[in-house]
């Protein structure tokens, strides 16, 4: 996938400076960022690819999987705002929805069964990933709930193990998707471990979930 994401950059740098938003940006006497415009479309079309990967495959499964910011909008069917209210933590005498680029939950029951974070690195959000499961996990309505991380770890923080030596920093996030995240799925080669795996078995730990393992 990085690949394909690679071969596809130069082009859309380029149609981005031809873009509207661009030339707007050059009659106003600023310099257009193709670079940041490029890291948010990245993020955005690897977070639909994965989306897309898990509808695909469970299509006949009691989940279902969507977009978490479906979840923010105003008005909400009625199966949305169950799990709108199943997901919510709560801070005092206020309540919050955790960040999450992906909800899996039961359509039967709206039970929350977990929630994704896809990024390309482990360093763009892997502490804020486990602060959300942490604040999760504190309260017992929904302490059951999976925090998941999805990457194509470019930056090789998964590569190795905890105990072979390492590039200093891959340590420290390969302690966090250890300790404190149910499940970490790369799309890259890795040291595997009980919590660190490869992407295609993300499917087959949901299938087991569904099924009560």
């Amino acid at each position: 996938m990085s690949e394909i994401f690679e071969e596809a950059q130069e082009g859309y740098k380029q149609e981005y400076l031809r873009s509207e938003k661009a030339q707007k940006l050059i009659a106003q006497g600023k310099t257009p960022d193709p670079e940041q415009s490029w890291k948010g479309f990245k993020g955005k079309n690897f977070e639909k690819l994965i989306l897309y990967s898990i509808q695909s495959e469970l299509t006949t499964e009691r989940i279902r999987c969507i977009p978490g910011f479906l979840l923010s909008r105003k008005r909400l069917s009625e199966e949305l705002s169950k799990v709108y209210r199943n997901l919510l933590i709560r801070y005092g005498r206020f309540s919050i929805l955790p960040d999450a680029d992906l909800v899996v939950y039961e359509p039967s029951t709206c039970r929350i069964m977990g929630i994704i974070s896809c990024k390309i690195t482990l360093r763009e959000r892997i502490a804020q990933t486990a602060y959300w499961k942490l604040k999760l996990a504190s309260d017992p309505a929904t302490m059951h709930i999976k925090g998941w991380f999805i990457t194509t770890d470019e930056d090789g923080d998964l590569v190795r193990g905890l105990d072979e030596p390492s590039k200093r920093g891959a340590v420290r996030n390969r302690i966090i998707v250890e300790h404190d995240l149910d499940g970490t799925y790369t799309l890259r080669q890795a040291s595997e471990s009980d919590r660190v795996k490869s992407f295609p078995k993300l499917i087959d730990d949901l299938r087991r979930l569904a099924n009560g393992e």
